[in-house]
């Protein structure tokens, strides 16, 4: 429920695709949110179910709110459309008909004239509720806020819940602008307080009004960094597994992830592989699926990778933290704006009284730039999880970057080498890690580490996917491992020549397996490259011409003028600008940009 899927672009409609959920298997806890757009936070742009505006399923997913609140009481509108992505612009007042033609029916109490935004009528903003909610209830301090209100804590001033913790979402009547967001307030009141006493759900009191917002009550709690944890680094792991066997999900979101008991304790099974994909690791996706809150913004641009994955990871870390979309909109284009627009508020509350480390986590995992994220396997090694007990998942990035660093020229590995020096101890502990799975020798790795690395997590999605055929190496110049032959191919196919025999210890393998982009995500980056660029002087810096310097990064002669600043004049040798230029690389096509 709620993918936006378009496997074939020129295609309007595909086939439905269903999220499954099975609430007998769900923990006894309060869900996440309370009450989500389409049941899970989700826009079906392309489906031709009639899905229920709010079809309410129990979630997993405890709330870091008092228990089961969430922020924004506003939710999508429950239209589905059937346009093809992107919406095309023409089509606005088409889908504005639509909209107006396909409103919810008016409610039996307090009739709502219907309001188009700009024919003159008045919204009725009265919902019958009572209105003495400052005689019953004492307000504390604000524990998280949404688009359309905030939540805050509070406790009975009498009767039973005298003295006891509630949460009390309040929601602004001014920001409801629409009949649609007025029903959509009274609607989850009506859930909250049908389904309430049912064990996985959370408890509705009761709910009241004034003349600017609406009061919802419902019973208290508060869900800390350390249960996120517990939730990020099990939803981690198996996406480390998945991704290491060629695997990419596609949607993960909190509904796709169930608690096989009710125990506090009870691990997580991922569930609903029907968007999945086997990639290869040098593979580019471009069809685009997911569910809206949670699709990355390569995945938009229709180019993406396993990092996709890592995305939407980020996006139900932040949920879990604060119990806001980092991404929000009332429609599905508007989403996918905010996606590829907007950046994540860390400002609101509760933001100032989460950790450091654990916001410096996800905007880690939030990064537009889908080269500077972490892989799930890195980001288990990530400070905010670091000393939680969880063994590292052997990483396919690492395989990538070795693949590279042995077919790079002898500067750019002296390059990667004096970047390798500068590293700080956070970035080698994942380095360790990485090295360790790969059992080495006297201190040393070969290809045949590799080989067995790989050969000991293969499963038949490995094959499928065809993750081995990153170890054919080929002929490289300057930098030779010996191969030897997997299972399921030959030797033959494995290379096209005998190599020669070389071994790789830690520091060098430090070098072939850091990746520039992700470096400089650090807020440490300028330190990082000012040490490296000292290293590089003493070890690896030469004089260079200009042409050599342009057919070392494979740029054509047009861009020799832009080269002129990389190469000092005083000695011949490669400037700082240079030198980190050397270490990203630059493509034809960038270069030439920058010209037009």
């Amino acid at each position: 429920m709620g993918h936006c899927c378009s496997k074939n672009v020129s295609a309007s409609v595909v086939k439905d695709d269903t999220t499954v959920s099975v609430a007998p298997n769900h923990r006894a806890k309060p869900p996440l949110p309370a009450a989500t757009p389409s049941g899970n936070g989700t826009v079906d742009v392309q489906s031709n179910k009639n899905t229920p505006a709010h079809s309410f399923s129990a979630s997993p997913w405890q709330s870091p709110y008092p228990a089961g609140v969430a922020p924004s009481p506003a939710m999508t509108p429950r239209r589905i459309f059937k346009w093809p992505f992107p919406p095309p612009s023409p089509a606005k007042p088409i889908m504005s008909a639509i909209l107006k033609r396909q409103a919810p029916p008016k409610p039996a109490k307090g009739p709502i004239p219907e309001d188009d935004g700009g024919d003159g009528e008045v919204l009725d903003k009265s919902f019958g509720y009572p209105k003495n909610f400052a005689a019953k209830y004492e307000l504390g301090k604000e524990v998280g806020r949404g688009h359309f209100g905030h939540t805050c804590c509070a406790k009975g001033k009498k009767g039973e819940l005298k003295n006891q913790p509630v949460a009390v979402k309040i929601i602004s009547k001014a920001k409801m602008t629409t009949a649609i967001s007025i029903e959509d307030v009274r609607r989850e009141v009506m859930i909250l307080k049908a389904l309430s006493g049912h064990k996985n759900l959370i408890k509705y009191y009761d709910a009241f009004e004034d003349a600017h917002n609406v009061y919802i009550v419902m019973e208290g709690g508060r869900y800390t960094e350390k249960d996120a944890k517990a939730i990020v680094i099990q939803i981690l792991s198996v996406v480390a597994f998945c991704h290491l066997q060629g695997v990419v999900h596609r949607d993960l979101k909190p509904e796709n992830f169930l608690f096989t008991t009710r125990d506090e304790d009870a691990p997580m099974k991922l569930i609903d592989f029907g968007l999945s994909d086997f990639i290869s690791p040098d593979q580019r996706l471009n069809d685009i699926v997911g569910s809206a809150y949670y699709v990355a913004p390569e995945v938009l641009h229709r180019s993406y990778s396993l990092e996709a994955d890592i995305w939407s990871i980020g996006v139900i870390t932040y949920i879990l933290l604060c119990g806001s979309r980092p991404f929000w909109a009332r429609t599905e284009s508007g989403i996918f704006r905010s996606v590829l627009r907007a950046d994540p508020n860390f400002d609101d509350s509760p933001w100032p009284g989460v950790s450091a480390e654990a916001k410096d986590f996800l905007k880690r995992l939030l990064n537009k730039d889908h080269r500077k994220r972490m892989t799930a396997a890195q980001a288990l090694t990530h400070p905010w999880l670091r000393d939680e007990n969880y063994s590292v998942p052997l990483d396919i990035l690492i395989y990538k970057l070795v693949k590279s660093y042995v077919r790079a020229t002898p500067l750019k590995r002296a390059a990667l080498k004096a970047l390798s020096n500068a590293l700080t101890e956070d970035e080698l502990i994942y380095l360790r890690a990485q090295f360790e799975l790969l059992e080495p020798k006297d201190g040393c790795v070969s290809l045949n580490n590799f080989k067995m690395a790989l050969t000991k997590n293969v499963t038949d999605a490995m094959k499928e996917s065809r993750v081995p055929d990153i170890l054919k190496l080929g002929s490289i110049e300057c930098y030779e491992l010996r191969p030897v032959s997997l299972p399921w191919f030959s030797y033959n196919e494995l290379v096209m020549e005998p190599l020669t025999y070389k071994k790789m210890n830690f520091e060098e393998f430090c070098a072939a397996a850091i990746s520039t982009y992700q470096l400089e995500a650090l807020e440490g980056w300028e330190n990082i490259a000012s040490t490296a660029f000292e290293y590089f002087e003493q070890e690896g810096n030469r004089v260079i011409s200009i042409e050599e310097l342009a057919q070392e990064m494979n740029l054509g002669q047009a861009t020799h003028s832009l080269l002129k600043d990389w190469v000092r004049s005083s000695d011949g040798k490669l400037s700082f600008l240079g030198y980190t230029k050397l270490l990203h690389g630059v493509t034809i096509r960038s270069t030439n940009t920058k010209h037009q």
